[in-house]
């Protein structure tokens, strides 16, 4: 249990998933008292591709965190004629359940003296000096706000901006009882969505769909025969879980003594992976900046270190988005090996 001095906390997390937690762990390291708001109790569970890239892998090791899962060597897409592969230079990345996960960042966090709250963070007021949330409960010197896909501190501070997608893209995943049969993570792609496919286990993978609202798991499932050939017979033993739209702009990701990180601070797609890494370097980012005593360099450092991710999930939206580009995609990448290697390089 973290001491606080006056009955204000250095820093409040509001959001005790994955990225909440490591930005706790990160300012605890430096010596902050920090109290962690999270109305669901540990672990949760949650659509995602559970598949973590090697820099999100090195961060964890980097605060101690090592979570049992299975490597993976790269990436691989898998069209109907062709496939194409390319391996990490930095090392293996690492499959894990999300509640697995979860479960060993709560643990650190334990160790470290987070202090936890059951609720959720409402009621922000800043007043220059400190947060108030929570109807008055809770006082802060700083909120960081990691309270994911569909922030309500975002919303309260009115930091929603408004998206242009016209076809926005949901998620859906189960996992499967089969041995993995690749040490990559594979993406199959059809004319409509792709299925991401990660060991997470030795007799387990997760299989996860992207594709336009309406989006049936059985049918996405259908239209990947590949993935369908390699799955038949296997038990399905979770229930489909969904999340989306997953488009989500924030027009700014600092307001005052409030601080966005993960996907509270915006978020493309999950078409290249990079959440989780991307959300852990903005969570250590913005502690950094508070502890230096300069928040206000924590957007551009925002903005540096998610800029090639942003890009690159954008243009390859964009490039999905057209039949004739997305059916050409994996053929590209067979025609091109170097460059496909060089762009999952760029996202590792």
């Amino acid at each position: 249990m973290t001491s606080r001095a006056g009955g204000v906390y250095d820093l409040v997390v509001a959001g005790g998933g994955p990225v909440g937690l490591v930005a706790a762990i990160e300012a605890r390291r430096r010596g902050m008292s920090v109290v962690v708001v999270e109305p669901r109790p540990t672990p949760v569970d949650k659509a995602c591709g559970e598949g973590l890239m090697p820099s999100a892998v090195a961060r964890l090791r980097e605060l101690g965190v090592d979570p049992p899962g299975r490597p993976f060597v790269g990436i691989r897409y898998v069209g109907r004629d062709r496939e194409v592969a390319a391996w990490f230079r930095a090392g293996p990345g690492l499959g894990v359940r999300r509640t697995t996960l979860h479960s060993a960042l709560s643990h650190a966090a334990d160790l470290a003296g987070v202090c936890r709250e059951v609720g959720r963070v409402a009621g922000v007021q800043d007043d220059g000096a400190t947060v108030t949330v929570t109807s008055g409960a809770l006082r802060s010197r700083w909120l960081v706000a990691a309270d994911g896909l569909h922030s309500s501190v975002r919303r309260e501070l009115g930091l929603e901006a408004p998206t242009a997608v016209t076809r926005p893209r949901y998620g859906l995943r189960r996992h499967f009882a089969v041995a993995p049969w690749s040490d990559h993570v594979e993406v199959h792609w059809s004319a409509t969505v792709e299925g991401y496919v990660t060991p997470v286990a030795e007799d387990l993978v997760g299989v996860a769909v992207l594709g336009p609202a309406g989006t049936s798991y059985e049918h996405a499932l259908a239209g990947l025969p590949a993935l369908a050939a390699r799955l038949r017979g296997a038990e399905p033993v979770t229930a489909v879980r969904g999340a989306g739209p997953l488009r989500q702009t924030a027009s700014a990701v600092r307001r005052g003594r409030v601080l966005l990180v993960g996907d509270a601070a915006g978020y493309v797609d999950a078409l290249t992976g990079e959440g989780l890494a991307t959300g852990f370097a903005a969570a250590r980012a913005a502690v950094e900046a508070i502890a230096a005593g300069r928040p206000e360099s924590y957007p551009a450092q925002w903005a540096r270190g998610t800029r090639r991710h942003r890009a690159l999930t954008t243009a390859l939206l964009g490039l999905t988005a057209r039949p004739a580009l997305r059916a050409g995609l994996v053929p590209a990448g067979a025609a091109f090996p170097r460059v496909f290697a060089r762009v999952v390089d760029l996202l590792a």
